[in-house]
């Protein structure tokens, strides 16, 4: 689990492919303190550490994470948005995020907006429901605000701290991004459709539809 406050942006120092899968070593500042079978979202996505040494770790992403997230479309010497996971008793700055890519966006317009930048980002079909005005979602695993809503994109504003901490500053119109919806709302819209299905499912069985199928006789037994 972790919060959508990135520590660091790293690079990607190595990307080779293995058949279907992909070996990532990563350059991170914190990588001395990272034990093998640990957690650390790149860009959002949670990775499992298989191996490290003096200033990088390696993770290797499997056929589904390349083919839904934007790691698949990455190369040596891109700059990744680091986080290391939520320890129990830590402080919740951002939002609970689990490294979990629900989509690919795509970055639509940058304007200076103040010391910061607003951004327009285009979403894929089916997360319309999750992304709500003033509402929290994680863009390459950068915990931000919706700020304003469109038909098929949203916009959140970035700060100068977020533009100085992460990569987010080096995103121009046409750039794919990691997206990950609020947590707590997908429960709710998931939550919100099998109640509605069960209710549709509840009203067909009425008197009539059973004594079709022979339920029933004139004294409403069988």
């Amino acid at each position: 689990m972790f919060t959508g406050i990135v520590e660091a942006a790293g690079r990607i120092a190595l990307l080779r492919r293995d058949g279907p899968e992909a070996r990532l070593r990563v350059e991170a500042p914190f990588a001395g303190s990272l034990g093998r079978g640990e957690s650390v979202a790149v860009d959002g996505v949670c990775l499992t550490v298989v191996g490290r040494g003096r200033g990088w770790f390696e993770a290797v992403a499997s056929p589904q994470t390349l083919s839904c997230t934007t790691l698949g479309l990455r190369a040596t010497g891109d700059r990744v948005n680091l986080e290391r996971p939520l320890r129990a008793g830590d402080r919740l700055g951002g939002h609970l995020v689990q490294g979990h890519v629900d989509g690919i966006g795509m970055v639509e317009s940058v304007a200076r907006e103040g010391g910061g930048r607003r951004v327009r980002i285009g979403f894929p079909d089916g997360l319309g429901e999750c992304i709500v005005v003033k509402g929290s979602i994680a863009v390459d695993g950068v915990s931000l605000t919706v700020a304003a809503r469109l038909e098929r994109a949203f916009e959140v504003a970035l700060v100068p701290e977020t533009l100085r901490v992460t990569r987010m500053g080096d995103h121009a119109p046409g750039t794919p991004v990691n997206l990950e919806v609020d947590m707590m709302g997908r429960y709710v819209v998931e939550y919100l459709k099998a109640r509605d299905a069960d209710r549709e499912t509840a009203a067909l069985v009425t008197r009539e539809h059973l004594t079709r199928h022979g339920f029933g006789g004139r004294d409403g037994r069988r």
